[in-house]
């Protein structure tokens, strides 16, 4: 590595994968950022940079120096074998540049620490970890371990779960042909025992997720389905809002009989009979639901699965992540099956609710182009995987009728010049130019000021002010957080090019037999 080298690296100052000191006097907090790039995308440490005017002035390297790095190299775990480079400035005699690359983290490996501390990378800043980030990683590096669905279900007994819930699954099974009849004969503890749900007298988790009663004293929060029917396309006004608690069968039920509730139902004639369908396939529904409730993680017990029907849209979330390898762009692909929780999805599939081999976004898809409706879009955020339908029956004139207007009076009068023309400008999703470039820098920085955004698209901070206030209300963005330290938050449904592109054409058509 040559002093040119260092050049082009410290050239757009400290960013995401850069993080440059003066000097090693400042070595146990580099290292905090060390650890962060363990934990992120890894980067470049760098010793002998002044830190505003990028001047290269280096430090005397002794052998104090050397041990002192490897000391503090040393409480990182798990241990890294690093290099660091020991770069001669010229013409500076005795004077040298310390740098060291660490290499990015790769989803799966154990999150690392520093002096016991998990760090990680946020733009050009190094944060603690969050617990749940931590504990993510925890559980990925060791999932049989960690596995919420596995440990024991301290105080649950037998009396505890839904007999008539394990009935049901057991006879499903039967009639699918995956269960043996001989298991309707079996009393529940050998049904539990048989689907790996009991040990001895121990009853897991999953046995909880599953089966569990209503009325049962044990406080399980997470087992919750919530729903909401909003007037319009946001968030402002409800049409109605539930909530049930309970096993895995009572909120599927309670979840297709709320899309029922509020979903449009089509039909057409086939030789005498009338056949229905929901303006989503059920068939659809159905899968995102279980795939939903199956997946989820439960050990955020302050989070649960939701279903929110819009105007213009359906969405399911639950809280989780994508399986290593698999993409909100690549979910559709084919993939191998990877459960989140394998006990609870190998249950379901024994009871028909589910396939293994990842088949069951294959067969959303494949009812959306049988019914003529557009295929769904999936989207990982904050902590929860959200699957959006688009509602075929909502046409452009009801987005106008929905979407607060811009007030374009107000900002010719206040603003310059070049803010007039932009404000004047209408684009997708009833924004203004500049509005969408707001969100822009916002998608490229969650971090972001109000003065940043100003000096960038050359306007005042009060135009800013005034445009992030009606952002809030038309796109649902909002600041998340302290005042300093927090984050912009964007709501998921934004998608100027899926709101463009993705009309449908008349729900009529292809419909199947009702659900």
């Amino acid at each position: 590595m040559t002093i040119d080298d260092v050049k082009r690296i410290i050239k757009g100052d400290e960013t995401r994968t850069v993080e440059i000191k003066k000097s090693t006097g400042e070595l146990k907090d580099a290292m905090h950022s060390a650890c962060a790039f363990l934990n992120t995308d890894g980067g470049w440490l760098i010793f002998g940079i002044a830190p505003t005017s990028l001047n290269i002035v280096g430090q005397q390297v002794t052998d104090n120096t050397r041990r002192e790095i490897a000391h503090e190299l040393a409480k990182i775990e798990p241990a890294v074998d690093v290099k660091v480079e020991y770069i001669d400035i010229p013409d500076k005699d005795g004077f040298q540049v310390i740098a060291i690359h660490l290499n990015s983290w790769d989803r799966g490996m154990a999150p690392y620490t520093y002096d016991y501390r998990p760090y990680y990378r946020v733009e050009s800043t190094t944060r603690l970890m969050p617990r749940d980030m931590f504990e993510q990683r925890l559980r990925e590096n060791k999932p049989d371990f960690y596995a919420w669905e596995d440990q024991i279900a301290d105080g649950v007994m037998l009396d505890d779960l839904d007999e008539r819930s394990i009935k049901r699954a057991v006879r499903s099974g039967v009639r699918g042909g995956r269960l043996p009849e001989i298991v309707l004969d079996e009393d529940v503890a050998g049904i539990l025992t048989s689907l790996k749900l009991l040990r001895g007298k121990e009853l897991s988790k999953a046995a909880v997720s599953l089966f569990i009663k209503d009325d049962t004293p044990h406080y399980y929060p997470q087992l919750c389905l919530r729903m909401a029917r909003f007037k319009g396309t946001g968030m402002n006004e409800f049409g109605d809002s539930q909530m049930t608690t309970g096993n895995f069968f009572k909120l599927f039920d309670a979840g297709m009989a709320f899309f029922f509730k509020h979903l449009n139902l089509s039909g057409k004639i086939v030789g005498s009979l009338r056949e229905e369908e929901l303006e989503i396939p059920h068939v659809a529904l159905r899968e995102a639901l279980i795939n939903a409730l199956c997946h989820r993680q439960h050990e955020n017990f302050r989070a649960s699965v939701g279903i929110a029907i819009y105007d213009d849209r359906v969405e399911i979330e639950n809280p989780g992540i994508f399986p290593k390898g698999i993409t909100p762009e690549t979910i559709k692909t084919k993939h191998q099956s990877s459960p989140y929780n394998p006990i609870i999805a190998n249950v379901l599939y024994l009871a028909t609710y589910l396939e293994k081999w990842g088949s069951g976004i294959k067969r959303i898809v494949e009812a959306c182009k049988a019914q003529n409706v557009t295929e769904p879009t999936y989207e990982e955020h904050a902590g929860f995987i959200t699957v959006t339908f688009k509602r075929p029956s909502f046409s452009d004139s009801d987005v106008a009728k929905n979407v607060p207007q811009n007030d374009t009076q107000n900002d010719t009068q206040n603003d310059t010049q070049n803010d007039t023309q932009n404000d004047t400008q209408i684009v997708g999703n009833n924004l203004t130019e500049r509005q969408q470039q707001i969100i822009e820098l916002i998608s490229q920085n969650k971090s972001i000021t109000r003065s940043k955004m100003a000096d960038i698209l050359g306007v005042s901070k009060e135009t800013i002010v005034r445009d992030l206030k009606q952002l809030s209300l038309s796109v649902q963005l909002r600041w998340m957080g302290p005042s300093i330290g927090g984050y912009w938050e964007l709501s998921k449904r934004y998608d100027t090019q899926n709101d463009t592109q993705n009309d449908t054409q008349n729900d009529t058509q292809n419909d199947t037999q009702k659900y």
